[in-house]
């Protein structure tokens, strides 16, 4: 199900995994950014003209989803920025432009990373980022309903300054404290702005988020992967000020262990199921 910040829809439709890739083939790319601009999309409208085909079959204003993919694939080659936020507004302004049957549309986009690999490129991530963005009729004006970024699909290996120890002791109870362990965490987070404005920084704000997971999670010994993301968030919102509200989710991947020799050198094998699932939402 999908929710939507301009609150519950009767009904709605769509096109979603519509993928396009923009390609700079000339060099003609702004300077530090990649030629390479890939995106998986999704496009979801509502409105009362799409009632009838619902009621009676009646498909005279509907917008057919195989358009809508069109739509998106050739209006990508017309986009000229390098961030998903003006991606996603770009696209659900000129769809509301052209279609005044749609009441609304939420727009949203991760992106499909290609890393230079010695003048050719090759995927990149694991981690990919996202945005969203819901455009909404307001007699003849357009409103911004919701702009929220995130970056989901980090995997974060620490092999010291971890610790787990302290905690409720009972009959349910087999781990063992543990002092110093190799940490392997997953985190997925995505954030809302203190206004509309401050989501479009041409990519700056997910570069500094960014930062600031890889920051926090080499260098902060913690006694807890909760300490971790509280951390995280207390980073982001000290020194990214565009940032309203954050949640962060964490998996607790840590590896089995096969065999150590001390806190020197170990074999770990991957976690079995099932796993720690953490999550945190902090405000400004």
């Amino acid at each position: 199900m999908n929710n939507f910040a301009s609150g519950p829809k009767q009904s709605y439709y769509g096109k979603g995994d519509v993928i396009a890739y923009r390609l700079l083939r000339e060099g003609q790319q702004a300077a530090n950014e990649s030629p390479v601009f890939g995106v998986n999309a999704k496009i979801l409208i509502y409105g009362d003209a799409f009632w009838p085909t619902y009621t009676t079959g009646d498909n005279t204003g509907l917008i057919a989803t195989d358009s809508m993919k069109n739509f998106i694939q050739r209006e990508t080659l017309k986009f000229t920025g390098y961030d998903l936020e003006s991606y996603c507004q770009f696209l659900a302004s000129k769809f509301l432009s052209i279609y005044p049957q749609a009441t609304g549309v939420q727009l949203s986009a991760e992106e499909i990373p290609y890393d230079l690999l010695a003048g050719a490129w090759q995927p990149g991530g694991p981690e990919r980022a996202h945005a969203c963005i819901e455009l909404v009729r307001d007699g003849e004006a357009i409103q911004t309903a919701e702009a929220r970024s995130g970056i989901g699909g980090f995997r974060l290996l620490r092999l010291n300054g971890s610790a787990f120890k302290g905690f409720v002791r009972d009959e349910y109870t087999t781990l063992p404290d543990i002092a110093n362990r190799p940490l392997h965490m997953w985190l997925d987070l995505d954030w809302t702005y203190t206004s509309t404005d401050a989501a479009f920084s041409s990519g700056l704000i997910t570069k500094q988020v960014r930062k600031a997971v890889h920051e926090v999670f080499g260098n902060f010994t913690s006694g807890s992967i909760q300490q971790i993301i509280y951390q995280i968030g207390e980073k982001m919102l000290a020194t990214i000020p565009a940032i309203a509200e954050i949640r962060l989710e964490a998996n607790n991947r840590t590896w089995d262990t096969i065999a150590e020799q001390g806190d020197s050198i170990g074999v770990y094998t991957d976690a079995r199921p099932p796993y720690g699932c953490l999550g945190l939402t902090m405000k400004r």
